[in-house]
């Protein structure tokens, strides 16, 4: 592993522990994921931060991740580790920032994942090295890494409006904002040098944003929009605590009936691991 990635590879060992361990633990999810009404009235700050090693599954994890290798990686071999940490949290932040202002009036909101982070380091990249080239495994064809900056914001604007999931979509738009300011306060000079990709990439996502804060008093100020199939956070932890306390209660009936020794030793586990 080469000195110049290592936080790249940290980030994403680090993201990928919290993940797990989230998609595992649905009360420890449920703890640290990004929520409106327990930010603003709860005053857990946390969230804003540990919501971003969160994910929904490990196709999102995936994503995520992997658009963070690609172009992480060349951003921490040109500006430095301290610089590209900087970048990666200011992102992670000012996308959870921008979500939150968006659903202040919507205590209910919910969501998770890393995409204001690798939205800032995408932009940033996009910033400070102009020409550079993504060459990714399902596209054998290079291409401009602006390209990709304006598929990702498009992915971003789609799962915004479609509001079927729990990923946090607007935190990419608030996150490219941070990650491309940040960028151009390392440099001040890429602002005349390179001015083109940072338009092409850039002028797409503030003209959806000056859209939607139009708009945002319809699109964001009230709860998600139920659709057939999916279930809020709220309702999968409802649904899970009722489903273990089910299987709890089944086991304690047969412990009543044939006594605990008549339990398989995989029984007795699952007994100890639901009676916590």
């Amino acid at each position: 592993m080469e000195q110049t990635y290592i936080l790249t590879f940290i980030i994403i060992g680090i993201t990928a522990f919290i993940t797990n361990k989230g998609l595992k633990e649905f009360s420890f999810k449920r703890k640290y994921l990004f929520q409106t009404g327990s930010i603003l009235n709860k005053k857990e700050y946390i969230r804003l931060f540990s919501s971003g090693f969160l994910h929904a599954d490990w196709t999102h994890f995936m994503f995520n991740m992997l658009s963070l290798y690609f172009l992480g990686s060349v951003l921490e071999k040109v500006i430095g580790i301290p610089l590209y940490a900087l970048v990666y949290i200011v992102s992670l932040l000012g996308g959870n920032l921008f979500s939150l202002y968006l659903n202040r009036n919507n205590s209910n909101y919910a969501a998770l994942g890393a995409s204001g982070a690798v939205s800032g380091v995408i932009f940033a990249t996009i910033g400070l090295i102009p020409g550079m080239q993504l060459n990714l495994l399902f596209i054998p064809i290079p291409f401009p890494a602006w390209v990709y900056a304006i598929l990702f914001v498009g992915y971003s604007i789609y799962g915004m409006k479609a509001k079927n999931d729990n990923i946090g979509h607007d935190a990419h738009l608030g996150g490219a904002i941070a990650g491309l300011l940040t960028a151009i306060v390392i440099k001040p000079q890429i602002i005349f040098t390179n001015w083109l990709p940072i338009v092409l990439s850039l002028v797409p996502t503030i003209i959806f944003l000056v859209l939607l804060l139009k708009k945002q008093n319809k699109v964001f100020t009230t709860p998600f929009k139920k659709q057939k199939g999916y279930m809020t956070i709220d309702d999968q932890f409802n649904e899970r605590k009722a489903k273990n306390q089910h299987e709890l209660n089944q086991l304690l009936d047969k412990v009543g009936k044939v006594g605990y020794e008549k339990l398989s030793s995989k029984e007795k586990q699952r007994l100890k691991d639901l009676s916590k």
